[in-house]
This record gives structure tokens, sequence and C-alpha cells, in this order.
């Protein structure tokens, strides 16, 4: 197996070649927030909350789905990255409908984490105030397109764990959302196994369970893990 050597934030790394700049952060111990990072299932950079700066480039990389590279030097707390980062969870905030106060998964939430994380207590953009949906046919579960920021991991569990392919992203621009079959109520699609995977993917409220209130959303830590492990031990292979 190749090994590459690099820095990140000046620290010495060696990792395997072929690996993520944001695998060999943790390697190194060192965070770079993300949004739409799952271990477990394939990268897509849809957040960009993981922007790092290499050294000779004047362009910023997501680190999830940049290789490292021999000799190369990582930058991931620089005064830009750490703008660009906090302007990318305000326009979240600013492009939905994220009442905290109401949501279910107030105090549970990347979304609200992340936010604190980067200093993020108000947006300077307009709010947009989207009509969207909310879709409660399916028996266990719902769906509330007001809290989705198009992250995909419930796409990307679904389809790489599950295999039933239940979730897609439809329709373009600032009209894109989470769809599930072919954009029928989520009641409706006979593909899905009511497995519960997307719920426990899902960073924000989007996703629930049916039953709970505000605050009373709680993820299962157990279930997550198994989440990050299941493709490696090829479990829930169809």
């Amino acid at each position: 197996m190749a090994v590459v050597t690099l820095k990140i934030d000046d620290i010495d790394v060696a990792i395997a070649s072929g690996s993520s700049i944001l695998t060999a952060s943790k390697e190194a111990g060192v965070k770079i927030p993300t949004l739409c990072h799952l271990e477990g299932v394939s990268d897509v950079g849809a957040c960009r909350l993981c922007l790092v700066q290499i050294k000779g480039s004047d362009k910023l990389v997501p680190s999830c789905i940049t290789e490292v590279s021999e000799g190369m030097e990582v930058f991931t707390q620089t005064d830009i990255l750490k703008e660009y980062r906090k302007m990318t969870v305000e326009l979240l905030f600013a492009e939905g409908n994220h009442i905290c106060a109401t949501c279910v998964a107030n105090n549970n939430c990347q979304l609200q984490d992340t936010a604190v994380e980067v200093g993020m207590d108000h947006s300077r953009f307009n709010y947009r105030f989207p009509d969207r949906d909310v879709d409660l046919s399916h028996p266990m579960f719902g769906i509330d397109h007001n809290r989705c920021i198009l992250c995909t991991r419930c796409v990307r569990v679904c389809s790489e764990i599950e295999g039933a392919h239940v979730w897609n992203v439809g329709f373009r621009g600032a009209a894109a959302k989470i769809i599930s079959g072919l954009n029928q109520p989520w009641g409706d699609v006979s593909a899905c196994t009511s497995c519960g995977k997307c719920v426990e993917a899902c960073p924000t409220g989007t996703i629930f369970r049916k039953g709970v209130t505000t605050a009373e959303m709680h993820k299962h830590p157990d279930n997550i893990d198994f989440l990050h492990t299941a493709r490696e031990k090829h479990q829930w292979t169809r």
C-alpha cells in the first residue's frame, strides 16, 4: 500500500494514497466542520463547509472529495475559511425555514451545532421564506422540506446501504428538493422498506419519526455507528 506524507496545519501526516484530505485531517486530530459527509457512504462535496486551502493554489477545495498528494501542505483554519464557513451556514438558514424553537431536532441538530461552532448568531442575508410542503403520508415517518439543506445523506444511505433507492434530488436551482420515488408521496413508494436509516442519517429535523414534537427527536448513536461500518462489512447488501 502506497503511503503519502503531507502537512495539515503544520502537522506531519502519513496516510494511504487515495485518501481524502478530510480523512487525513482526522488522522492528524484536526477538526473540519461538515454537514453532508457521513462515514460509510460516498462523499459528494455538497455543503462546502469542509473547504480548505492548499499551498500554491488560489482555489479553495472541498476536503471530503480532494485526494491527498505527496508533499501537500493544507491549511484548515485560515481567516478566509472561517468567514466562508460562517457565510455558508448563514445562507443555509436564510434559504430555508429553520425555526429552531419549533423543530423536532432542536438541541439535537447538526446544522444548529455547526452554527454555534462557526460563530453564527444571525444571518446577514434576507430570508427567502420559501413555500415548502410537509409529507406525512408514510405511516411511520414524515419529511418537512422546510428544514432540508440538500445534503443528500438520505439519498446516499438509502441507495448505497439499504439498496432501496427511495430518495433522489428533483428539479433545479431554487426549486430543487428531495423527492421520494418519482416525486410521489413517500407513503406511496413501495420500494421503501421503513428501515429508518434516512431518519438516522439526516443532520437536521427534515426526516423524522411521527409522534415527536419540539426538541424530542433524539438520534441513536449505536445505529449511526452501525451505518458507518455497514458498507465495509457488507451488511444490508442486496
